[in-house]
């Protein structure tokens, strides 16, 4: 039987769709021939659509609107499988699972420590917020992983997971960088020092502009700033405490948070 939906249960039944047949936002968006950023509205219930775009989704996506509206809505019973993308049989599905590339984790994190480390105010709350806004914009960008660190909404902001032990592999197997304790303003604060470049072989052009852009912009922040300001991003801010921030969420951040530039459509 058919309900009533709002918009906003309409456009997350859109997104639960869109992930289980595994495309990307950009994908859906040029196959029903929308903006990226349109879609995006679309999913967070901020945009109506109209009858064209929603047959549109139903067929690139593969199902029928009657099942789609229903009240017993089940993504695997809806789907008729006439749509682009492959079904998956795991019930945790994602459009891509972030895994952890630790040569590529370590390289980026050189590659900021070279960039900022002499920096007095540049200590380890600093270094692991800016871990997350390069990997976290660099989603937004290219819905691509740029290291794989998966993030946990923690009291203090986003802090990657197995930080620790990739620092302490870096510190006593690699010797790439070193630990060191300093008073900064009166507050004790732990610092990383590199003692080998990063290896730039190992990095994309895309991934370094990204990482300079990050590091432009954070730099110079207080570890009380950027924590203030990275508890008001999308992705923290609607995750529930203790659990991973899904990259998928850097999708419908909106400005001052937003890097992405969106080519709006004049009749949207």
């Amino acid at each position: 039987m058919s309900q009533h939906l709002s918009q906003k249960e309409i456009g997350h039944r859109i997104s639960e769709f869109r992930q289980f047949k595994e495309f990307s936002q950009e994908e859906l968006a040029n196959q029903i021939e929308l903006s990226r950023s349109s879609l995006a509205q679309i999913e967070l219930g901020n945009r109506k659509l109209n009858v064209i775009e929603f047959q549109r989704i139903a067929h690139v996506l593969g199902f029928s609107l009657d099942n789609f509206l229903s009240q017993d809505f089940n993504i695997k019973e809806v789907s008729s499988g006439a749509g682009q993308g492959p079904l998956e049989s795991d019930d945790n599905y994602r459009v891509s699972e972030p895994v952890l590339d630790i040569r590529k984790f370590s390289n980026v994190l050189l590659y900021i420590l070279e960039k900022c480390a002499g920096k007095p105010n540049v200590g380890e709350t600093l270094i692991y917020k800016m871990l997350y806004f390069s990997d976290f914009n660099y989603y937004e960008l290219y819905e691509e992983h740029l290291t794989g660190a998966k993030y946990h909404k923690l009291p203090y902001g986003p802090v990657p997971q197995d930080v620790q032990a990739i620092i302490h592999k870096m510190i006593n197997e690699d010797k790439s960088i070193q630990r060191i304790k300093t008073d900064y303003h009166n507050y004790k604060q732990t610092r990383y020092i590199p003692l080998k470049k990063a290896a730039l072989q190992e990095l994309k052009a895309s991934e370094t502009e990204t990482l300079d852009r990050v590091i432009e912009q954070f730099s110079d922040w207080s570890a009380t700033a950027i924590s203030e300001y990275s508890h008001k991003d999308i992705p923290w801010l609607v995750s529930k405490e203790g659990e991973e921030i899904n990259y998928e969420l850097a999708l419908y951040r909106e400005a001052p948070y937003s890097v992405r530039t969106y080519d709006e459509e004049n009749n949207e």
